[in-house]
This record gives C-alpha cells, sequence and structure tokens, in this order.
C-alpha cells in the first residue's frame, strides 16, 4: 500500500502533453480521465505552452491542475534540464510521470529517473514527418526505449517504429488501445436529421473528415478526392472538422480548386458524436498515424470509412473500413467512396468496438489498476 492510499488521498499522475487541445493524445488520454476513479486516481497535466487549453477548465473542474513547463528550442538545452530539476523538487507528488510526447522526453526521463521518479513513455504515431527537425527529433527519442521503466503504444505499429521490434516482447512493453464510451456514438436518425438540418445538409451527400491541419493528416489529396466525388455527385458536400496550422493553406486550395460552396469549415466540435451521425462517408487519407481514434469513433457510429493502407490494420475492428493505397489517384478514391456507401445501413456495432477492447470503462479501470500497483506509486 502507497502513502496515498494510507492517508485516502488519491495518488497524482502527472501527464506530459504538448498542449491541451484537440489532438489524438490529448483526446485519448481525456477519455480516460472521465473515467477513472478521481477519488483514487487523479491527473494532472503538464504541458509545453503558455496558452489555454481547450480542456482546462475541464481538468480544473476535476479536481487536477495544469502546469506550464519552457518550450524547448534547443539554445535552452540546460535551462530545459534545470526547469525539471526544480519543478520535481518542487512537486514530490508525482511518483509516476507519464509522457505523451517524444523528442523532450528523452531529456526529462533521465532526470525524473535520478530523482527517484517512475517514468512511461507512449507512442501515439508512427513518424515525425520528413524536415530537419523531424530527423532530430528521431535521433533524439531513440534513447526512450532504454530509459523509461515503462513503454506504452496505442498500436503495435506505433510501438514497433518508437522502441523496435524486440521490444513488443519486453514485459515492460504495454499495448494501450485508444478506447472510447462506445454509448456516445450509437447511430440515432433523429439525431442525424436534427444535425444535417442544422448545417443545411438534408439532401446532400456528406463526405466527412475530422483531424487537425496538419501536414499528416494529408488535406491536400483529400480536397482532390473530394473533386472527383463531386464530379459524379453535384450535391455532395465536404465536411472538415479541426483546425490547425495548414488551416489558411486548405482554404485557399479550396478557392483554388472552385470549391468554396461544397466545403465546410466547421472547426473544433465539442459534438464530434453529433458531427458523425450527418456524415454519409469517412474519408481519412493519412500519410501516418498511431492508431486514430476518430476511426474507432467512426465505426461505433456504423459509419463507413475510406482510409489509407498506412494506418495501422488493428484498426478494422467492424467491417466499415476500407483500406486504399495513398499510390493510388484520386478518382480510384472516389469510386471506392461510392462503392462503400452506396445501400449501407446504420447499425449498433458497439459490441464488435468492446470485443475488439476499445470499451473506455474497462480501459480507464486497468490503466487505474496499473498505476496503483505498488512498484510505481
Amino acid at each position: 500500500m502507497n502513502k496515498s492510499q494510507m492517508s485516502n488521498q488519491p495518488i497524482r499522475v502527472l501527464q506530459v502533453l504538448g498542449g491541451l487541445f484537440h489532438g489524438g493524445a490529448e483526446a485519448m488520454i481525456m477519455n480516460l480521465y472521465r473515467n477513472v476513479d478521481t477519488r483514487v486516481v487523479q491527473f494532472d497535466f503538464l504541458v509545453h505552452t503558455d496558452q489555454e487549453g481547450v480542456f482546462d477548465k475541464e481538468i480544473l473542474d476535476r479536481g487536477g491542475v495544469v502546469h506550464h513547463a519552457p518550450a524547448y528550442k534547443g539554445i535552452n538545452h540546460f535551462a530545459y534540464k534545470a526547469w525539471w530539476k526544480t519543478f520535481l523538487r518542487q512537486h514530490p507528488e508525482y511518483g509516476c510521470i507519464h509522457f505523451h510526447i517524444r523528442g523532450t522526453s528523452a531529456i526529462a526521463i533521465p532526470i525524473c529517473k535520478r530523482l527517484g521518479r517512475t517514468t512511461i513513455i507512449h507512442a501515439h504515431s508512427t513518424s515525425n514527418g520528413k524536415s530537419l527537425v523531424s530527423f532530430i527529433k528521431g535521433l533524439f527519442q531513440l534513447s526512450l526505449r532504454r530509459d523509461a521503466d515503462y513503454l506504452f503504444a496505442c498500436s503495435e505499429p506505433a510501438g514497433r517504429w518508437l522502441f523496435g521490434q524486440k521490444t513488443l516482447q519486453a514485459p515492460n512493453f504495454h499495448l494501450w488501445k485508444n478506447a472510447i464510451d462506445t454509448s456516445r456514438y450509437q447511430f440515432s436518425q433523429a439525431t442525424r436529421n436534427r444535425v444535417r438540418s442544422e448545417l443545411g445538409l438534408e439532401d446532400s451527400f456528406v463526405v466527412g473528415h475530422i483531424g487537425r491541419f496538419i501536414d499528416a493528416k494529408n488535406h491536400g489529396f483529400l480536397l482532390e478526392i473530394f473533386q472527383e466525388v463531386l464530379k459524379r455527385e453535384p450535391h455532395a458536400r465536404l465536411l472538415l472538422i479541426g483546425d490547425g496550422p495548414n488551416r489558411k493553406a486548405i482554404e485557399d486550395k479550396v478557392e483554388l480548386l472552385r470549391l468554396g460552396q461544397a466545403v465546410i469549415f466547421a472547426g473544433f466540435r465539442s459534438d464530434v458524436p453529433e458531427m458523425l451521425q450527418a456524415m454519409d462517408v469517412f474519408l481519412f487519407p493519412s500519410l501516418y498515424e498511431g492508431l486514430p481514434v476518430t476511426l474507432i469513433e467512426a465505426q461505433a457510429s456504423g459509419l463507413p470509412s475510406v482510409v489509407s493502407d498506412t494506418i495501422a490494420k488493428e484498426i478494422e475492428v467492424t467491417d466499415l473500413i476500407q483500406f486504399v493505397s495513398l499510390e493510388s489517384v484520386a478518382k480510384a478514391w472516389a469510386d471506392i467512396i461510392f462503392t462503400i456507401s452506396r445501400d449501407n445501413i446504420r447499425k449498433d456495432t458497439s459490441k464488435s468496438i468492446i470485443e475488439a477492447g476499445y470499451d473506455i470503462k474497462q480501459s480507464a479501470k486497468e490503466l487505474q489498476a496499473f498505476y496503483l500497483s505498488c512498484d510505481i506509486c
């Protein structure tokens, strides 16, 4: 029994992220946070930005704390290390620190270890991209598999990419699926009718996408695919949910392709389960992913999905997923969109989702037990 249990206080686990915005890692950890018993395990957060996050208020309402670390810029390398040493000495309550970012974690984790803290590094992706910064980040993260106490991954490809093939069999490696609350995504015809009416989409064939506007999501190619869809179905509409640094460039491309009347930029939404009800097909041509929770959500809502074959095959937990090569031309993608969505009847897929291990209540229960285990708290 640890000290927190003896004092009837929850143990406090520090979740380390870049920020608290609408990314996949943030969605995953917030889903878990909403389902753990905060009387037993409390999540606090450390972010590398001064910006207020979209989840800050919810975290505070649940009894959590949000700490702000300096952004790592290379030239502040020693100052960054000093910041971590000071922070950890000021916060002895964090016996377990769960990292969801890679590059700077390679700096922080050895410091945490020297000061007696247990560390977890969590793989959420399968690539850093192709820039010089990405290459440097890749070099940094090589030490993670050696330094961290526990290695988590959202999928086997994500774990293999970050930690290496042999590590998947190691006793400190754990596969932690991006689980959801299936009850929130079950299809409702009434909800579909209401949302489509609110968006002015009653008579439209709606192609949907959820994701940040970043290179990995491949929005440029997504627009090319939709352009082919529009040629065959003039009443088609593209519903884009999300925001990010590339949004302006994509808005410009929409105008260049003369798609302005057919594309809806919905921004970040807190009602994603309802927005999924309004769609007829989900389009996801990402360049790389770990295991995108949005595709689990789409399947949970009975929505047929056309996705790139770069995504882990573990995502296919129903017959609603169709993988397509990124080498295929936009027209081929459009053909598959019409094939997979033709005569599709939305159905309750929650049993398949739960049986595949994506039930958030069970996942949260298991993670809570892991944090409480004697060797880490």
